[in-house]
């Protein structure tokens, strides 16, 4: 029965961050906001919505290790399998100066996670995100949102847009939050069925964070950017996995964390490293020939999942 309940909860989940997601790029559309601003604000938001809703749920109910291995685990796949099986099916083209600062305030980002996390081992304390680590997330994550907001604005300035006159706002909103109402659903009935699991065959919460929880709630991030990159809409496609990676680390850590410090494991580290070394991993196959332009192809996307398949099989045998 906590399969099937698995299944039906993945199924709102994914249903409501597209229905979100749907609305809230129409908004964006009729009011001229540029496709990289899209990807990295409105679609990043909406198809993280659940892997917050999950986080926040398990942070509620006690289940840190589902909140900190969804986040972890959600990150690497949107790195390696959303980005690699992408480039495999068609090539990801895109100009170098869209998204280079998102690029490394990605990694940043993750640094910042892991200073937080494992410094305090520095000072004899146990790896954990407590809340004041939280509230830093937060404001973080506020003046990235700011940061946005400005690019935003200066795109607009600099390029025409048209505006879109058949999109009727009431029925975006409505869509809005049906969507979101979904997520919420989805999300209870994930952490439930998935702790079940869990505890069924004695896995850890963490394992199963990273795992079935985190594959799960990434499924919207892989076919948006999927459709996207098939579209030729490259900006919203790597906006999408970089804006996700970036608001699940600043703001599904951050409130969760606020809720309920979050003990980290120290086999965790080793996940944390491992975030920050793909990334890296991502920007060298990238930055890589043109220099106005960034191009992942076929053999790099390979690669990619090559290397979440080998990293799936250390995680198994590790627990």
């Amino acid at each position: 029965m906590s399969y099937l309940i698995l299944i039906i909860g993945f199924i709102l989940l994914i249903k409501g961050a597209d229905i979100f997601v749907d609305g809230a790029a129409k908004i964006a559309k009729k009011f001229g906001i540029p496709s990289i601003i899209v990807g990295l604000t409105i679609v990043s938001l909406g198809t993280s919505a659940p892997e917050l809703s999950v986080s926040l749920i398990a942070s509620f109910e006690g289940n840190n290790g589902i909140t900190i291995g969804n986040v972890l685990g959600s990150n690497i796949f949107n790195t390696l399998m959303v980005l690699g099986v992408t480039a495999i099916i068609m090539p990801i083209v895109i100009k170098k100066n869209s998204v280079i600062k998102d690029y490394i305030i990605n990694i940043v980002v993750s640094i910042v996670l892991l200073v937080l996390t494992f410094g305090r081992v520095l000072l004899n304390k146990e790896a954990a995100l407590t809340r004041i680590s939280g509230i830093i997330l937060l404001i973080l994550c506020i003046i990235y949102t700011l940061y946005l907001i400005k690019s935003a604005k200066s795109r607009k300035e600099e390029e025409d847009f048209e505006e879109e006159e058949d999109i009727k706002i009431l029925s975006c909103i409505i869509k809005i939050i049906l969507g979101i109402i979904g997520i919420i659903a989805g999300g209870n009935l994930v952490v439930s069925s998935a702790s079940d699991i869990a505890y069924s065959f004695g896995l850890s919460d963490k394992l199963v964070g990273l795992t079935i929880v985190a594959v799960g709630t990434s499924l919207p991030e892989l076919v948006t950017t999927m459709i996207a990159s098939i579209k030729g809409e490259n900006d919203i496609a790597i906006g999408n996995v970089l804006g996700s990676n970036i608001f699940n680390i600043l703001l599904i850590l951050g409130v969760s964390s606020s809720i309920n410090a979050i003990p980290i494991s120290s086999s965790l580290l080793i996940d944390i490293l491992f975030l920050i070394v793909i990334s890296i991993i991502l920007g060298i196959f990238m930055f890589k020939g043109k220099k106005d332009k960034l191009k992942l192809d076929k053999l790099e996307g390979l690669i990619l999942v090559l290397l979440y398949i080998g990293y799936m099989i250390y995680i198994i045998s590790r627990n």
